[in-house]
């Protein structure tokens, strides 16, 4: 059986799982009622398994997804997805043979997020179900180092036949058919699900991911997680990139430092922290702003979205949205 039709996808889409609070029940079970899969994106343990069970109940009978990022998952982390049924797992920035294992055990399919032949290599040694190649395109962290169909033709000859996915580039059902036509199984849309009404990240933050011109990418807001992200321009990047996309020296090395803490520190110091970052001082952690934070926030946080951001001009509904992708289909 192909792997889609086990999950009884309508679409060969998946909505990428946005964490830190931006991809909750409500933008998973919208989209996965629409025939796309939605995901919840990595929460504290407690909080992803009360969205789990809150996104089945307004999605009943359909697939709900989880995007665990290996640098920050705890072993609760794994349990909270099988006790709270799971039909899939994103692993994204890591590996855990363990964890792909378990979630085996309990008839979770596993995908892996992968942006070089050697990742794909790796991720499918360990037992993934499927890939998900990443483009240099994407939004938010980024593994990928090449152009998205440029690396989707190297993980196909890697995947031997098991489904691949392409994220990056994916904003209109044009792109979706171009990555089907490709060979892709599926695509991953994550700034056009960013820009959605059940999406929470800050109203002023999806204004100024529509009204972007250009996108950066950069390794400025990695306090805890250092890695390259795209992100929007913004007051901090302006002032602390202009010699160097990635931010200063300085601030990359105690970003390196600091990566020793990430699983120490509680999931939801990452939002206490956004709030009390200043212009002034560049040591910005990696959470977006949400919905509730001031609207000064935006100057200090990372504003992920893609190189597609340049082409969404509108604020959709997650339903509109996953047919917006599908049309063409």
């Amino acid at each position: 059986m192909d792997i889609l039709d086990r999950l009884e996808l309508e679409h060969p889409l998946f909505q990428a799982g946005l964490g830190g609070g931006l991809a909750t029940a409500d933008l998973a079970a919208a989209v996965s009622r629409a025939g796309a899969l939605g995901t919840i994106g990595i929460l504290s343990p407690r909080r992803m398994f009360d969205e789990l069970q809150r996104a089945q109940q307004l999605a009943p009978g359909k697939p709900i997804a989880v995007n665990l990022l290996l640098p920050f998952t705890r072993r609760q982390h794994v349990a909270a997805c099988i006790e709270g049924k799971a039909a899939a797992a994103v692993l994204f920035f890591g590996f855990d043979r363990e964890i792909v294992d378990r979630f085996h055990a309990s008839g979770i399919v596993v995908f892996h997020q992968v942006g070089t032949a050697a990742e794909a290599r790796r991720a499918l040694a360990d037992g993934a179900d499927g890939l998900i190649a990443q483009g240099r395109e994407a939004g938010g962290h980024l593994l990928g180092v090449m152009p998205a169909h440029e690396f989707l033709r190297e993980a196909l000859e890697v995947a031997g036949g098991k489904p691949v996915l392409l994220a990056g580039g994916i904003a209109t059902a044009a792109d979706v058919k171009a990555a089907l036509g490709a060979g892709a199984t599926g695509a991953v849309a994550g700034t056009r699900f960013l820009l959605t009404d059940e999406c929470r990240a800050h109203p002023a933050y999806k204004q100024r991911v529509l009204g972007a011109t250009r996108t950066l990418e950069t390794e400025l807001f990695g306090l805890g997680w250092p890695a390259r992200h795209r992100v929007v321009p913004n007051e901090a990047t302006e002032r602390w990139c202009a010699g160097d996309p990635r931010g200063p020296l300085w601030v990359r090395r105690v970003h390196a430092v600091s990566r020793l803490t990430a699983k120490l520190m509680p999931m939801a110091a990452g939002a206490l922290m956004t709030g009390r970052q200043r212009l002034s001082i560049p040591l910005y952690g990696p959470t977006a702003p949400l919905v509730g934070h001031p609207e000064s926030v935006l100057a200090v946080a990372p504003l992920y979205a893609g190189e597609t951001a340049r082409s969404i001009k509108s604020v959709v509904a997650a339903g509109e949205a996953v047919r917006l992708l599908t049309a063409l289909s």
